[in-house]
């Protein structure tokens, strides 16, 4: 029995579609609000929990790094087996994920099942849009891209908020920024096994590229396991180092040797070879960083270095996701009607550089008009950058490479974001350990214990008013050193996009028969 490719568009009622959807829009809604709705809260779990600053950033780099690295593999999965079946034990995962990190009693087992976490999220966050793919044909998809718009809009700009009251509210608490998607998780499992009816269709000759996947995320692992201890549990140049930078490198090379000669690679090395995708993913690794970075580590400045609360922190947040939202929008019009997409990747990648400038200039005691205003422009140069970028890979390449040039640059992103989180987290503990040490030295108060190590602990509550004083202008001043760096980094996708050819959109499907084979295939579409 052959089935069409996509078998229920025939089938299927608006109403039909909008009951499984519901169910879709629902889980993925769920998905990405549970890294928004922990943002703002983090700084008040790690302090109950008497974390350290290191222990912070593992917290949100675990489930990245899960998220990232699975991501590919649950999409080649989808083409193996049942997508319904696969769905609901993604589900699975990030429900009992979710209950593991509620409950969970030390920083260690929260960022291990954080881990566990980002896999479920990984899971849905593909497997979602696979089944879309599937259920509604490319005529009528449309449509329906609203809906998506909005959830992700909503998780986007309403989690830090939502995140902030649970944790302000005396009888709810940290732990119930996990537990509270919980009941709507279940809910949205019940609703896909009833009203998701789509045809497992398998595609003859799908792999699955398990070792390229373990050997990139066991290499980058490591990498960002050495970037958060040393300098505090070992020098520079030591064995230590060079055990640590020696395995990654070597895991990461044994990586790129599997995925040039895999049928199916995670990453694929014939498509990133060429000038566009290669120059995008160089200046997708700053939009990675902008998006992850920036709503990690400026919530914990506004509650520990400014000492407001998690709903006043929330909502705080919001010019970054302001800008985001509207850039994206006018820039995403703007560049159908014209057709082009450097000048605005280009404009982008300079506003978000500035962006980052003026957040560098900012203390324990700065405007938060200046603040806010850093905020929506890195914002608003996320939102010109992030979307086109990929618009320009999709339109110099061939429809048959479009989902592997797609999620290749999305893949480096994430990666992006996830070194970005570790890298920076690792230089605000330093910092911080660094301007705590002065500062206690300056007022003749001998270092407690445990503040040598990580950024010390984030427990402001058990801290005396005079060391935590001290703590907060550490912290406060600190943020502005980790935002001159992500301006640094931000100056080399600019250099990245100045070298990306002119990218015009194509009117047509595919690059016409003659262009797509091999390297040529970028050129036709590129007119420089």
């Amino acid at each position: 029995m052959s089935a069409p490719t996509l078998p229920e568009t025939g089938a299927k009622s608006h109403r039909q579609v909008l009951e499984a959807l519901s169910g879709l829009l629902l889980v993925l809604f769920l998905a990405m609000i549970s890294s928004t709705i922990v943002s703002v809260a983090l700084p008040q779990i790690i302090g109950a929990l008497n974390g350290t600053q290191s222990q912070y950033t593992w917290v949100v780099t675990a489930a990245l790094l899960t998220t990232t690295a699975s991501t590919p593999i649950w999409g080649k999965l989808a083409d193996l087996f049942s997508k319904k079946l696969l769905l609901e034990i993604a589900i699975g995962i990030f429900l009992v994920a979710s209950l593991a990190c509620g409950f969970a009693q030390n920083t260690p087992m929260l960022i291990a099942f954080r881990a566990v976490q980002g896999l479920g999220m990984g899971a849905l966050q593909i497997l979602v849009q696979v089944v879309i793919a599937a259920m509604i044909s490319p005529k009528d998809r449309g449509k329906y891209n609203g809906y998506l718009g909005a959830v992700m809009a909503v998780a986007t700009v309403g989690g830090p908020l939502l995140g902030g009251l649970i944790t302000d509210t005396s009888w709810l608490g940290w732990r119930w920024c996990f537990f509270l998607p919980i009941p709507f998780t279940a809910l949205a499992l019940i609703i896909l096994h009833r009203t998701l009816d789509i045809a497992s269709v398998r595609r003859p000759g799908t792999s699955v590229d398990y070792p390229g996947a373990i050997l990139i995320a066991a290499g980058v692992s490591i990498l960002l396991i050495w970037v958060t201890f040393v300098r505090n549990s070992f020098d520079w140049i030591s064995w230590q180092t060079f055990v640590m930078v020696g395995a990654s490198v070597v895991l990461l090379g044994i990586a790129v040797w599997v995925e040039s000669v895999v049928r199916e690679p995670v990453v694929p090395l014939h498509v990133i070879r060429r000038r566009t995708p290669a120059l995008a993913i160089l200046a997708s690794l700053a939009v990675g960083m902008a998006m992850f970075g920036g709503a990690v580590f400026l919530g914990q400045y506004f509650q520990i270095g400014r000492g407001y609360t998690p709903t006043e922190s929330g909502l705080l947040t919001i010019p970054m996701m302001f800008g985001v939202l509207v850039s994206s929008t006018i820039s995403g019009r703007m560049v159908s009607r014209s057709g082009r997409v450097k000048p605005y990747i280009l404009v982008g990648s300079i506003v978000l550089t500035l962006g980052f400038l003026v957040l560098s200039t900012m203390d324990h005691d700065t405007s938060l008009v200046l603040v806010g205003a850093g905020m929506l422009v890195v914002g608003a140069g996320v939102g010109m950058s992030m979307q086109n970028l990929v618009l320009a890979v999709q339109n110099t390449v061939p429809l048959r490479e479009l989902g592997a040039a797609s999620g290749a640059i999305t893949f480096f992103r994430s990666l992006g974001g996830t070194i970005g989180v570790s890298v920076l987290g690792a230089v605000l503990a330093n910092q911080v350990t660094a301007n705590i040490t002065t500062g206690l030295a300056k007022a003749g108060i001998p270092v407690p214990a445990g503040q040598s190590s990580g950024g010390g602990s984030l427990n402001m509550g058990a801290l005396p008013e005079p060391i935590r004083g001290i703590v907060r202008a550490a912290y406060g001043d600190a943020t502005g050193h980790i935002f001159l760096i992500s301006a640094c980094i931000a100056v080399v996708g600019i250099l990245a996009v100045l070298f990306l050819p002119q990218v015009r959109l194509r009117d047509s499907v595919d690059l016409p028969e003659q262009a797509a084979p091999g390297a040529g295939a970028p050129a036709a579409a590129e007119s420089r």
